[in-house]
């Protein structure tokens, strides 16, 4: 995986074998940036990274400016990892937070302007991501939420919903902030 742009750009980062996880792809990652471009200013924006596995979303959130990045995953190897290579790249503003993500967002006690979630594909229960976020209004005003999802998923029912993109196998399902309007 590689950093695409921003003050790392072209860095490439090299996870374990033996991290439980599926990194987004490159050219779903780079088509994702594409569309956040046209969304959002990176510069001091406070993001939170749901299902973090290796950190891939974060380095490149982080590498864009963002103002803080929190990095959840539930894993310890994931979590080391991610800080672990946050030192190595200098990024102070990434923080790693070992915990499940449906119990973080229930005790949440932040907010963010955008919030990104990548959960396993073969997980079952994953709309709890759009609920809790909404109904405890974790998204400042104009926020985003993020899904990454196999084709078996279809989020559109949910509130907030807006768009949906598909890159190979990866899909992406875009949420605004209701909560707060």
């Amino acid at each position: 995986m590689r950093i695409i742009s921003g003050k790392n750009k072209g860095r490439k980062i090299v996870a374990p074998a033996n991290l439980p996880v599926r990194p987004t792809t490159d050219m779903a990652k780079e088509s994702l940036f594409n569309i956040l471009n046209n969304l959002i200013d990176f510069e001091g924006l406070d993001v939170l990274d749901l299902f973090a596995g290796t950190g891939n979303i974060s380095y490149e959130f982080a590498s864009r400016g963002c103002n803080s990045i929190t990095s959840v995953d539930s894993n310890n190897n994931c979590a080391r990892f991610i800080n672990e290579t946050a030192e190595k790249l200098d990024f102070k503003n990434l923080k790693v937070i070992r915990s499940d993500a449906k119990m973080f967002l229930n005790n949440a006690y932040g907010k963010w302007d955008v919030i990104f979630a990548d959960p396993p594909y073969d997980m079952q229960d994953t709309g709890f991501i759009p609920t809790i976020t909404n109904n405890r209004k974790l998204l400042n005003p104009n926020g985003l939420l993020i899904i990454e999802h196999n084709e078996a998923k279809d989020f559109s029912k949910h509130s907030g919903f807006f768009d949906h993109r598909k890159y190979g196998k990866v899909n992406f399902s875009f949420f605004q902030d209701i909560a707060n309007k």
